[in-house]
């Protein structure tokens, strides 16, 4: 009973802590929607209050679609975001597998390795990056944008299935091998489908720095045919002038793929940071 009683304080300041910070954090959110739906007197006027019958306006939307290809750009875009997640979910899986599973000279020092990916932010080598890009002809492709992102996603994603994989029971695997069973075969039929949690979690965080990046875009796509939902948003920034209600209506737009991905794999990504949390 005392147990219970002390520990009842405790939730409390907890769910408060958890609450200030969703608020802090969905705050910007809203009010990016909300504002979206005004016109710009009702932007300037009450920007903190919902829309009204006289400041509702779609004017921001019919110009984000009307003006510029904003829809070629999100399509870029989620070329981009698909691709560089289905790379790095596939390679850092494989690449967490072998130094999971397999024990040999410089397996640690492989893992070490790869966390500093981590640690070190990948736009210290953009200069490199630029002039490698130049040099293999990708310069204004989508292709440049998949690589740099591929291998900036592959430190955490090997990072955090490594972990994951480490918890697979080995008498599941070596049933499988009794079996005849090649190491491909328990790699996607047995393995993958038992960290399907841990995939979640490395496609959420490693979905939004990639839909949200500007950096790159900016430097080795910036093309018409190339540009990804941010840098088109910068059509509507003017010198002298500024388009908010396109600008919030773009970003209206860009922000509804991450709510998406999180409504699909809320319950994944759950269960893949408690699961971690209580390894």
């Amino acid at each position: 009973m005392s147990t219970a009683t002390h520990s009842l304080p405790r939730t409390i300041g907890a769910h408060a802590v958890l609450l200030t910070y969703t608020v802090i954090a969905l705050f910007p959110v809203i009010i990016v929607i909300m504002n979206s739906f005004k016109s710009r007197a009702g932007i300037f006027g009450a920007p903190l209050t919902p829309p009204t019958p006289k400041t509702f306006d779609l004017i921001g939307y019919t110009t984000v679609i009307g003006q510029g290809d904003f829809i070629h750009y999100f399509q870029n875009s989620l070329v981009v975001t698909v691709a560089s997640l289905f790379f790095v979910l596939l390679f850092g899986a494989m690449a967490a597998f072998a130094l999971s599973e397999y024990r040999f000279r410089g397996n640690s020092m492989m893992g070490l390795y790869l966390a500093l990916g981590i640690m070190i932010p990948i736009r210290l080598g953009t200069v490199a990056i630029l002039q490698l890009m130049v040099a293999s002809g990708l310069v204004n492709t989508l292709t440049a944008l998949i690589l740099v992102y591929t291998a900036q996603g592959l430190p955490l994603a090997v990072f955090i299935l490594s972990e994951f994989m480490k918890q697979v029971s080995d008498d599941l695997k070596n049933a499988g091998r009794i079996d005849g069973l090649s190491e491909y075969t328990i790699f996607f039929r047995l393995v993958l489908p038992l960290v399907r949690p841990s995939m979640a979690t490395v496609a959420v965080f490693t979905m939004i720095p990639i839909w949200n990046d500007l950096w790159f875009p900016l430097i080795l796509a910036p093309s018409e045919e190339t540009k990804t939902v941010t840098l088109g948003a910068q059509l509507f920034l003017g010198q002298f002038v500024t388009n908010w209600n396109a600008i919030l209506a773009a970003l209206s737009l860009a922000i509804m793929p991450v709510l998406i991905l999180y409504v699909i794999f809320s319950r994944q990504l759950i269960r893949g940071i408690t699961s971690g949390a209580v390894k």
